[in-house]
């Protein structure tokens, strides 16, 4: 990052300058990081070492692990319904009727409808019963 050659900078006097050029860094006592990707995969970090940047308000987290990857599980701000099950049974999961009806205050019958006039979408079935 800083200097060329193969010695590098001490690492206690490399904190001392970006602390001078208001840049703070901490280590994130995280057990888990899941990344999810937009084709419905997910990256999940296991005990992985995270470190958070915070230079002059703008925060950036690096993450230093193996990740193993596995098919989206789904979650609060993606498409979470396995197509397979939904198209073969034509049912949407009772978490993300839960999800959507607490959400909206909507019933579980027309939360589950919305989900299933979404294709699942918990983001648009939400907006549609908002």
């Amino acid at each position: 990052m800083f200097g060329g050659g193969g010695g590098g900078l001490n690492p206690r006097k490399m904190q001392e300058m970006m602390k001078q050029m208001g840049i703070e860094v901490d280590d994130v006592d995280a057990e888990e990081v899941i990344i999810r990707t937009g084709d419905g995969e997910e990256l999940v970090f296991s005990d992985p070492e995270v470190t958070r940047m915070d230079a002059r308000g703008q925060q950036t987290y690096q993450i230093v692990g193996d990740a193993e990857t596995r098919k989206a599980s789904g979650g609060a701000g993606g498409t979470s319904v396995d197509q397979s099950a939904a198209d073969s049974a034509g049912a949407v999961p009772d978490a993300d009727v839960e999800i959507v009806a607490q959400r909206t205050g909507a019933s579980e019958d027309e939360a589950r409808e919305a989900l299933v006039a979404t294709d699942g979408d918990l983001a648009a079935a939400v907006e549609r019963l908002e």
